[in-house]
């Protein structure tokens, strides 16, 4: 008769052969959760390899290679002559998943709750994920530029520091680090502010700097003004605080603003949110008169301005015009930007520029989203500032990216001709392109899809007056911007012949 050890081993372990996991691994995963889940407990001896192979019907030296391994972790001691007898190792309090469970799974982790809570539509995912050999995206820069073996020895230096621990370790208040002094100093050289470090928040994102900003600015209901085209990221962190967003005409010279003064009066609205160099997604620049008109007009409305300056690295004809934050005397611009965007994602940091009372609030409600901050990278980001690096590789990776906006423009108009039009920007990462005659944009990617190219839905800008895609040229070399156009190119084609048959 089997013992009752044995009977609950049946009951536990089921091995599956085809899967790629191997047999004696599985067997042990589901002892050792058993053993987790109380069902075998300590001093429980388990069968002999020979019961064991039998009851299963695998190799005896399969069974030897299960309990060897269960041993190796501390889960069962093998005595000799005696048996396999399972023991409870301290501090093994992290659960193993079993391959494959039976009686288990009446305690398996809820997929449900059993209570009912708020979701939030505004913050449904705009990811899309494709197995398609070619992409375009809104944008990007190449992570292949990253300077990878010169990171890994500035990396290790800072790990290095004496002071790193020091600085983990502090119980003290300091006012201001190493890091957001250097910071604050770089921003006056090159976006010709005048702030302090007071006047200075660093953030992981930019999308946690806006986050942060609007959980400060806004109040549910409060209006916001944006462009009529405009960042889908940004609207859903506006709608998650409960603000109601309107949208103002875009032209050749940036958002009207003098639709907002015919539109709207004084005290009703919270807040403009504008690019301060090429509005997302259309790329058109603020001109220097619409600047200073919006200014004027939000000193007059009192309404804040959240200058959104995401890509201030990538300026490849002629100078920057500096932010409208930079000459800011009555307090009413928050400036939003990043730094590193040279360098992989995790390096790259946001930063919010803002007066004093604002960024002490706004850092209240950082203490709370990331108390422990990123003193390596900061440390790091400090030194790169202080010996110039970050500046060299923006250099270096702008005469990159303006020679594939470059290419990008020729392949366009060898493929495309009249067919399409585009104003070749004087920085950034993207193209803005218009079709003429318009066609059906989800069918044009689902025809790329078929050629292996994929276009994601948060590129595509669709209604009764546009027909555009923002494509992101950035993240492409020479070779893939020519084989997408021409991809484009083709899967365009296919629409137009299906529209005209």
């Amino acid at each position: 008769m089997n013992s009752p050890v044995n009977n609950l081993l049946k009951q536990l372990i089921h091995l599956e052969k085809t899967n790629a996991t191997p047999i004696y691994i599985q067997a042990a995963q589901q002892i050792i959760n058993a053993i987790q889940r109380g069902y075998l407990t300590e001093g429980d001896w388990l069968p002999g390899t020979r019961t064991f192979s039998e009851l299963f019907n695998i190799n005896r030296n399969t069974v030897v290679a299960i309990y060897d391994e269960l041993a190796s972790q501390g889960w069962v001691e093998i005595i000799p002559n005696k048996g396999t007898c399972v023991l409870v190792p301290e501090q093994k309090t992290v659960a193993i998943k079993a391959t494959s469970q039976r009686i288990d799974q009446a305690r398996e982790y809820a997929k449900t709750t059993g209570f009912h809570f708020k979701t939030s539509l505004n913050l449904a995912s705009t990811h899309e994920t494709s197995d398609k050999k070619y992409r375009v995206t809104d944008g990007q820069p190449d992570l292949r530029l990253h300077p990878t073996h010169q990171f890994s020895k500035w990396y290790s230096a800072s790990m290095k520091r004496k002071s790193l621990i020091s600085k983990w370790n502090q119980t003290s208040q300091t006012l201001f680090s190493a890091f957001e002094v250097q910071l604050c100093n770089y921003l006056n050289a090159t976006r010709g502010f005048h702030i302090k470090s007071h006047n200075l928040m660093s953030t992981r994102s930019i999308e946690m700097s806006l986050y942060i900003v609007s959980q400060v600015l806004l109040q549910p209901n409060d209006v916001v003004l944006v462009g009529d085209l405009s960042n889908y990221a940004a609207n859903m962190i506006f709608q998650q605080s409960g603000a109601t967003i309107k949208t103002i005409p875009i032209d050749d010279d940036g958002i009207d603003v003098e639709y907002i003064r015919k539109h709207f009066i004084k005290n009703t609205i919270r807040c403009v949110y504008v690019c301060a160099h090429r509005h997302y997604p259309t790329t058109r620049a603020l001109s220097a008169e619409r600047r200073l008109q919006l200014m004027q007009l939000a000193k007059e409305y009192q309404f804040a301005i959240i200058e959104d300056d995401f890509d201030y690295d990538f300026q490849f004809d002629g100078s920057a015009m500096l932010p409208m934050a930079s000459s800011d005397a009555n307090g009413v611009i928050i400036y939003l930007g990043k730094l590193g965007q040279s360098l992989f994602p995790s390096f790259q940091t946001g930063f919010v520029v803002a007066p004093e009372n604002l960024i002490q609030e706004a850092k209240n409600y950082l203490k709370i989203l990331d108390s422990q901050g990123d003193l390596i990278q900061e440390q790091m980001l400090s030194e790169l500032i202080y010996e110039g690096e970050i500046h060299r590789l923006i250099k270096k990776n702008i005469i990159i990216y303006k020679e594939r906006r470059d290419f990008l423009c020729e392949c366009l108009r060898k493929h495309f001709k009249q067919q399409i039009r585009w104003e070749k920007p004087s920085g950034g990462l993207a193209l803005w392109l218009q079709f003429e005659p318009k066609i059906s944009l989800v069918k044009l990617a689902q025809h790329a899809e078929q050629l292996d190219l994929f276009l994601p839905k948060t590129i595509l800008y669709q209604d009764k007056n546009t027909c555009s895609i923002r494509f992101g040229f950035g993240d492409l070399n020479e070779e893939e911007i020519e084989v997408i156009v021409k991809k484009l190119r083709e899967a365009y084609s296919s629409v137009l012949n299906n529209l005209n048959t």
